[in-house]
């Protein structure tokens, strides 16, 4: 909670009468947000909205139903009720017409609803769970497999401010977010993409991994690194 203040109050991120729509996956790491977003409301400075949402990309076994029924049952007190939208972008992007790369294409339709949704919902600021690992990862995928350097930021401006994204996470770690989850007793949704697992970030992810077991200082190093730009030592490349 202390970290979630912190990133809320460094990137100013919530202000008086904001009305946020909240991505819930199913997973740790958005569950985790809607609960510490619930907490903040009740005892912040501020007054604002959450208006949770959920979008189903498709696959067979989905879990709308038991995660909108736990949202609903859980926090019936602090929004007026999930909202739950039905599509097909999981299995669009992994039918044989997009083989290569499914997951730009999933997460890019789901980006593009969650922007319609917040603007039919009232709400200028969409928050999202990525935490500091994500942060850190997004930086590696841009390098190896984009040849830029760029990461998600916790406060992000879009279609000329029309719509912020924010990122209340971005200074709590996985690691905390898995202990969090077990100790509040967060439901867990299994995550029925193919995909799952298998991706270009869970490469990244191990990778990274397996450098912090061989010094503790480098993940808080790398964090740092992408607000301490020695911009004189970068190549400028030639036109």
């Amino acid at each position: 909670m202390h970290l979630l203040g912190k990133a809320v109050h460094d990137w100013r991120m919530i202000e008086n009468n904001d009305r946020i729509l909240v991505g819930i996956s199913g997973g740790k790491d958005s569950l985790a947000l809607f609960h510490l977003l619930v907490s903040l409301k009740k005892k912040a400075p501020v007054a604002f909205d959450l208006v949770p949402v959920y979008i189903d990309p498709g696959f067979d076994n989905s879990f709308a139903k038991k995660l909108d029924s736990y949202i609903n049952d859980r926090y019936k007190d602090v929004h007026q009720g999930m909202v739950v939208e039905k599509t097909n972008y999981g299995t669009l992007a992994h039918s044989d017409e997009n083989k290569e790369n499914p997951c730009f294409l999933c997460s890019r339709l789901r980006r593009k609803r969650l922007f319609e949704l917040a603007r039919e919902h009232g709400c200028k600021k969409l928050a999202l769970g990525h935490n500091k690992d994500d942060l850190i990862e997004t930086l590696f995928i841009n390098i190896f497999y984009a040849g830029k350097i760029g990461t998600m930021k916790p406060n992000q401006s879009f279609f000329g401010g029309r719509f912020d994204i924010i990122r209340p996470l971005s200074y709590v770690e996985k690691l905390e977010i898995n202990r969090f989850a077990q100790v509040c007793d967060l439901p867990e949704f299994v995550n029925t993409c193919p995909s799952a697992g298998y991706t270009k970030r869970q490469d990244i992810a191990d990778m990274l991994e397996r450098m912090y077991l061989q010094n503790k200082h480098i993940k808080g190093n790398i964090f740092r690194a992408m607000g301490n730009i020695a911009a004189d030592y970068l190549l400028e490349m030639p036109c």
